[in-house]
């Protein structure tokens, strides 16, 4: 499950960094509500996602894919969308022994999902510090501004981007990242947790 020689508790909590969706937030699971309870989608899964750009995997067409990434990004839905099992545990033990999480996303904007996890996490506003890029290629860029030499995240392409800029990419393993690689690989929070250096 881990890169070749990565030791337990390795990873210093102050070089460390998560993405949100499909790490912290099961953006995905939300994507399949909407898709059935606002489009009468019911024959897509979970496993069915197999790549990143959802209409590379799923008969849905790329209108309709649109329309529901909208509603996943400004928050309207929020109140469907829900953790990944053991994110809130670890991420609000990381605040209280550590200071404020650091989160580098792709989304558009930070405030939506700024205030979800305020609601999700223990922890006060000052708790959670959330960069937005709009893209996925200018992660990077924050990551070495802020000193984090460690980042979480669940797109396979943006590991091989951070990996050539310097920073170790740690993989969480979803059904649309199942491709060859050489990156630290974690399957759950727990896994997760056993690599910081508490």
């Amino acid at each position: 499950m881990y890169g070749t020689g990565f030791e337990a508790r390795v990873i210093d909590p102050a070089s460390l960094a998560f993405d949100i969706d499909g790490v912290v937030a099961d953006t995905m699971r939300l994507f399949i509500d909407i898709a059935r309870e606002d489009y009468a989608i019911t024959h897509i899964a979970y496993n069915d996602i197999t790549h990143y750009m959802l209409e590379d995997c799923l008969d849905i067409s790329t209108a309709v894919i649109g329309e529901i990434i909208e509603k996943l990004l400004d928050g309207s839905r929020d109140e469907g969308l829900r953790p990944l099992r053991g994110a809130p545990e670890v991420l609000t033990r990381l605040e209280s022994t550590f200071g404020p999480l650091c989160f580098v996303t792709a989304r558009p904007t930070p405030e939506p999902i700024h205030q979800w996890m305020l609601k999700t996490l223990s922890v006060s506003a000052s708790g959670v510090d959330i960069t937005a890029t709009g893209s996925f290629e200018a992660k990077a860029d924050v990551l070495r501004e802020r000193g984090r030499r460690y980042f979480v995240e669940d797109r396979l392409e943006t590991c091989f981007d951070l990996e050539r800029a310097g920073i170790t990419p740690i993989l969480f393993r979803q059904p649309w990242n199942r491709k060859a690689h050489p990156f630290i690989e974690v399957d759950s929070w727990q896994a997760l947790e056993v690599l910081i250096a508490f």
